[in-house]
């Protein structure tokens, strides 16, 4: 007897979040980072190394939805922990073990994607990009509504 497969709707979804998140959460325990922080050197990385503090935290609220306070802080934690440096009064740039903190994670995390990702098609990950993409598109219109 097989199990029916679920409509996708916001459980579905948060269960698939928040298993994979489980299995990176393993790989940031062993380096001594927080998601919060991998989420941060990940946006730091995309801008090339070099980000304006602000934005930095402001992509931090927008993608993670925390408070500006929160995300303050994670940007003050990195800079205690040397994986982010101010290098003047309104930027932040990786430091080399910031880099490599981030390779760490960017690998093991590619290595466990590419776990639980084996064997699906590739028209149903993009369908699912797709729909995934437009749900957080709508959830955040209903966000800036209310």
């Amino acid at each position: 007897m097989s199990i029916p497969t679920p409509p996708v709707n916001g459980q579905v979804i948060g269960l698939a979040h928040y298993a994979s998140r489980a299995a990176l959460e393993t790989v940031l325990a062993r380096v001594g980072s927080t998601f919060n922080q991998s989420v941060a050197l990940r946006a730091v990385t995309d801008q090339g190394g070099t980000v304006e503090r602000d934005r930095l935290v402001g992509r931090l609220t927008g993608a993670l939805k925390i408070e500006e306070s929160v995300a303050e802080e994670t940007v003050t934690e990195m800079t205690a922990l040397k994986l982010l440096t101010e290098t003047d009064t309104s930027l932040v740039s990786l430091t080399e073990h910031g880099r490599e903190v981030f390779e760490e994670i960017r690998t093991a995390g590619n290595e466990i994607a590419a776990r639980v990702y084996a064997g699906i098609p590739a028209e149903d990950l993009a369908t699912a990009g797709r729909v995934l993409t437009l749900v957080t598109e709508r959830a955040n219109a209903e966000l800036a509504g209310a």
